[in-house]
């Protein structure tokens, strides 16, 4: 099967009938008909209004297990699927975004006036633009790396670019 190919209904359901495919295709948000790893990345904004209550620690540590249960849960879908990075499969979108996200995170990269959702929204096109162009080792990693890890790697350092790129914006804006 080809990674552009759309899912039948069997392997919609396949997908779904698992927790491994449930977590994979982000809670069925990579099942859109298109943009579905746009579409994760705003799923991922949800549990990220809450996660940002967290410590920083805390939140470090969720994006680590995230991150493992990740490489097993897409791996697993892929096998599923017979494909290694399936368009479906969104889980590292919500790891990428909420890596990209975490300059909102340090209050001493926030201006005076505290978090707005204008940085959120900045958070979410960044990443969205590192994920969509892959500058190296971006495309790279996309190339060479396969399976769950194939499926995550490339969008954590997405989000590692685009929080640094946020982090300078709002350094500079503060």
């Amino acid at each position: 099967m080809s990674a552009k190919k759309t899912l039948s209904r069997e392997q919609r359901r396949a997908l779904l009938a698992t927790p491994a495919g449930w977590l994979a295709c982000g809670f069925g948000s990579g099942l859109t008909p298109v943009a579905q790893g746009t579409f994760g990345s705003l799923a991922a904004l949800l549990p990220w209004l809450l996660l940002r209550e967290l410590s920083l620690p805390l939140y470090l540590l969720v994006l680590l297990i995230g991150f493992g249960v990740g490489v097993w849960a897409c791996n697993v879908a892929g096998r599923t699927l017979g494909v290694d990075d399936h368009r479906s499969l969104v889980w590292d979108e919500f790891i990428g975004q909420w890596i990209a996200l975490l300059p909102l995170l340090i209050p001493a990269l926030l201006p005076a006036s505290g978090f707005a959702w204008w940085m959120l929204l900045a958070g979410f096109v960044l990443f969205r633009l590192f994920d969509v162009w892959k500058p190296w080792p971006i495309s790279w990693l996309d190339r060479r790396v396969k399976g769950g890890m194939g499926v995550m790697i490339d969008d954590v350092v997405a989000g590692v670019f685009a929080a640094l790129v946020l982090a300078l914006g709002l350094h500079f804006l503060s």
